[in-house]
């Protein structure tokens, strides 16, 4: 109970800088990601990847991830953009972070991270198009600059505009799995 006081006196004090460019104060990170990882562990014990390994999956995962992940998560040969520089906490380089698990890495996409950044992309992406993010991910930390570049059409510098041949969004920006056509949108 002390603890819930003095934690509370010094959030609400004006104590605590929540300001981007100052780091949280240790025992709040530890909290914070102790949290994260216990909630997202308890959310995906159930969930079942499809074949990560099909070529045409990785593929559209490229795509996806050029446009709207490299800002933030990296790329080989992409140089660091100024968004990813001014974010705290920092993300993860997906690009140097080894192979992470994939029912994790579908969780954190379609649902986004609270106070992180993260965006919650099942808004505005259904299911089949998380895992494809997902199954290029998978391939991501073994790529060279030119293996990427190759997968992606050479855009190296991700934008917020692009379209999709045939699946993941409706007109309005939201997941459609029954209205699937080409269709271009702006993030």
């Amino acid at each position: 109970m002390l603890f819930v006081v003095v934690a509370a006196v010094l959030l609400l004090s004006g104590l605590y800088d929540v300001g981007a460019d100052a780091p949280h104060w240790r025992w709040v990170e530890q909290l914070a990601a102790a949290t994260r990882n216990a909630s997202i562990a308890s959310r995906t014990k159930d969930l079942t990847p499809p074949d990560l390994s099909k070529q045409e999956l990785i593929a559209k995962g490229a795509e996806h991830y050029a446009e709207m992940c490299a800002g933030c998560h990296g790329a080989p040969g992409v140089a660091e953009s100024e968004i990813r520089k001014g974010l705290y906490p920092r993300p993860p380089d997906l690009h140097e972070a080894g192979h992470a698990d994939a029912t994790r890495q579908f969780w954190v996409i379609k649902h986004g991270v609270k106070m992180s950044a993260m965006p919650a992309w099942g808004a505005t992406h259904d299911d089949d198009a998380i895992w494809d993010i997902v199954a290029f991910l998978q391939k991501l930390p073994s790529m060279s600059p030119a293996q990427y570049h190759a997968l992606t059409g050479n855009n190296s510098e991700p934008t917020q505009d692009h379209t999709h041949a045939d699946r993941g969004h409706a007109e309005d920006g939201s997941a459609d799995v029954e209205n699937r056509g080409a269709r271009h949108h702006q993030h």
